[in-house]
């Protein structure tokens, strides 16, 4: 029989393999989400796609039901193939919906180069953030419930202003967005790596919508501060 500190020595080592092999995999599916998001937003910017075309409440609450819908059937299917192709599905329709602030920013006479820049700040982002979660190992599940009250916060600012358009309001809320989903890709990796989240599918989820929520607030602000209009 081994010893009790051997034992608890393997468990140990087969938990931490587990935790890099579910990090691993995160990464890599992550990298493959960016595939058809990148499609979608091509598709959707040559097509002129306008989701919010309509009745801009209306078609927030679609889009809302739509990407909820999503989310419901991948955590479902978590454990299963199907889980990845829902999460491929779901990336495309976020890039046919991401294409619309690519438009906008299209209009600007720098518009390549502020999407570029936006594109690179969140990977500056990313990678620092998870770096940190990464190599530090330390457990950050205590901001869990203050970041879920300000994404609240954010998401009920956000359709407030679907009816009093405060340009300064719309400021604000990309600024607190790009503060609470950079602090949730160190939230979410850090569950990773402590073992929080040991399923790759819901992983890879949660950091994708940090990253895209992350990039859209930057865009945001890159246009309002440093577009120049033709």
């Amino acid at each position: 029989m081994l010893p009790q500190y051997q034992m608890t020595g393997q468990a140990s080592g087969e938990l931490a393999l587990q935790q890099n092999r579910v990090l691993r995999n995160t990464f890599m599916l992550l990298a493959l989400t960016m595939v058809p998001t990148v499609l979608g937003a091509l598709v959707g910017v040559q097509l002129q796609f306008s989701f919010f075309a309509g009745s801009p409440l209306m078609s927030f609450l679609l889009f809302l039901g739509i990407a909820f819908a999503f989310m419901w059937g991948i955590e479902r299917t978590k454990n299963s193939g199907m889980g990845v192709v829902l999460l491929l599905g779901f990336t495309f329709f976020m890039g046919l919906m991401l294409s619309r602030i690519l438009q906008v920013a299209l209009g600007f006479s720098n518009g390549g180069s502020l999407i570029a820049m936006a594109a690179g700040g969140t990977g500056v982002i990313f990678f620092t953030l998870a770096g940190v979660a990464t190599v530090t190992k330390k457990d950050f599940s205590f901001m869990g419930k203050f970041l879920f009250v300000g994404m609240i916060v954010i998401l009920l600012a956000a359709l407030a202003n679907i009816f009093f358009q405060i340009p300064a309001l719309a400021l604000t809320i990309s600024a607190l967005a790009t503060m609470i989903f950079s602090a949730y890709i160190l939230y979410d990796v850090s569950r990773i790596v402590t073992g929080g989240e040991d399923n790759y599918i819901s992983a890879t989820l949660a950091v994708y919508l940090d990253v895209y929520n992350v990039f859209v607030s930057l865009l945001n602000l890159l246009m309002a501060f440093s577009g120049d209009r033709d």
